[in-house]
């Protein structure tokens, strides 16, 4: 690739220029055909189709967008303008606001600036590094890859126009009375050649085959609208391909008494090492906590003043005693500054996005905590063994786990997992507890036997979970559950050091 920006792009100005009457006959193909390709779309279910604006300003973005709703149903059409960012996008990561604004499938999403701009512009005003600007393209590559693995159909557009080319539009623009100019604009405009030279960089970094850039010369706004019209058809049409749901393995039946039996537990080393044996006393217990409580109070409310949050993740066996952990972490904790996400079967609205577009949602403000009452990991386990997720998704799932959580620890959020661990036997008991105690039987179903029947799968997963998916930024705590007071107090005291450690370092 070329050094110099304006040699990158000096192939995109073709000069090519279209006659009002090819316009209009091209205008006459494309609105029907864009149509016909949406409503198949949507009654596909396919998708989605995400097109990224991006290019030189004054190249007509604008123009180009609103030429797309015209054409298409806008009731199909998610448009978001990602201008400068708000309180609340900077204070979570930065991929957060565009997650936020992914369409769901059957449907198109044109988002107007992109993940692009922001680490195009910091980098043009030299005011990230190159390694910065590096990682940042690599973090946009590793999603684009993400989308495209589940099944998104992206159509990248850069609309390019000369130095001169764009100096003569911007002084139209602020001559005439129909608009007035961006503050990108008269921001942008001076520096092209800087710009030019970024630019360049980020679109060879990030020209891929799931995901390439397509280069518009926009010289001619009727070329321009048909070239990036033709493009988003065409990029309709892969989406509106039927995808083939993953086969789900229905697990097995389980046989009267089958639930009751110990499984055969051992196939995790990790958890084979959790000592289960550990108890606490009464005594013990209430000092220990109110301890821990007191230290972790203090340290959220000094964490909320530096602006560091908290994400907790809670997984652990049926009946581990996972609610009663987080519940001794909220009383530690004022009611303003946490939030409980509790993690079930996902919604039509869920599962009509990526698996993990439900859990950026809640990623906490600066300052806050949000505790996760299972979590991401349902992917690799329940998702895994249960058939929900097929082998390539699921096998890829580690990978996108950790860049999800990689992009969490770089904006400074803290970010913590526990397993509460309990021995088939202790499962077993409380199991029959609950069955036997009116006022828990509503904690118990056969989902639950089911599970116990398959422990040994578990186990093999997520010996998978804690091998591949922990890192000194994002660790996971076993905990020994077999004793409930001693779980609860590991827990409140592993994350009352985890922030104090944080905090201090």
């Amino acid at each position: 690739m070329p050094r110099n920006g304006p040699e990158f792009f000096a192939s995109a100005e073709t000069g090519v220029r279209l006659s009002k009457a090819d316009f209009d006959a091209a205008e006459a193909a494309l609105r029907p055909a864009l149509l016909d390709a949406q409503r198949r779309l949507r009654a596909l279910g396919g998708g989605p189709l995400v097109v990224v604006v991006s290019g030189v300003e004054g190249a007509g973005k604008s123009e180009v967008v609103n030429r797309l709703d015209e054409w298409l149903d806008a009731r199909g059409v998610h448009t978001a303008a990602f201008w400068g960012e708000s309180d609340e996008e900077r204070e979570r990561p930065r991929h957060w606001r565009y997650w936020r604004a992914l369409p769901p499938r059957g449907s198109i999403g044109v988002l107007f600036g992109s993940w692009y701009t922001p680490a195009i512009v910091r980098r043009a005003y030299h005011e990230s590094s190159r390694a910065t600007f590096d990682g940042e393209l690599r973090d946009i590559v590793a999603l684009e890859r993400l989308l495209a693995d589940d099944g998104a159909v992206l159509v990248k557009l850069w609309f390019h126009i000369s130095r001169k080319a764009q100096r003569r539009r911007l002084e139209r623009i602020a001559r005439s009375h129909d608009r007035e100019l961006t503050p990108w604009e008269r921001r942008f405009s001076t520096h092209y050649d800087r710009f030019a030279k970024v630019s360049a960089a980020a679109i060879g970094a990030t020209d891929t085959a799931h995901a390439p850039w397509h280069l518009i010369d926009a010289g001619d706004p009727r070329h321009r609208e048909v070239a990036a019209a033709r493009l988003v058809l065409a990029g309709l049409e892969a989406a509106a391909q039927p995808r083939a749901a993953p086969a789900r393995e229905l697990p097995p039946a389980v046989p009267p008494g089958a639930g009751t039996t110990a499984p055969r537990p051992g196939l995790s080393p990790a958890l084979a090492a959790v000592d289960l044996s550990q108890r606490l006393g009464p005594r013990t217990y209430e000092r220990r906590l109110a301890d821990a409580q007191s230290r972790l109070n203090a340290a959220v409310w000094k964490a909320y003043r530096d602006g560091r949050s908290t994400v907790a993740v809670f997984e652990g066996w049926d009946a581990a005693g996972k609610g009663g952990a987080i519940r001794r972490v909220c009383a530690s904790i004022d009611a303003r500054l946490c939030r409980v996400v509790p993690v079930a079967a996902p919604s039509d609205e869920e599962r009509a996005q990526h698996y993990l577009w439900r859990f950026w949602r809640h990623i906490p403000r600066a300052g806050y905590v949000t505790i996760f009452d299972r979590s991401w990991y349902g992917r690799v386990l329940v998702e895994r063994i249960e058939g929900f997720a097929a082998p390539a998704e699921w096998q890829r799932a580690y990978e996108e786990i950790n860049h999800f959580e990689r992009q969490l620890a770089a904006h400074r959020i803290l970010v913590h997992k526990f397993w509460l661990h309990v021995s088939p036997e202790e499962q077993l008991r409380r199991f029959e507890q609950r069955a036997a105690t009116p006022h828990k039987q509503h904690k118990i179903c056969d989902e639950d036997w089911r599970n116990r029947a398959r422990w040994g799968e578990y186990e093999q997963a997520l010996e998978d979970v804690f091998t591949r998916c922990a890192t000194p930024e994002t660790p996971w705590t076993l905990v020994a559950a077999n004793d409930k007071r001693q779980a609860r107090v590991q827990v409140v005291e592993t994350l009352a050091d985890r922030i104090e450690a944080a905090l201090s370092g």
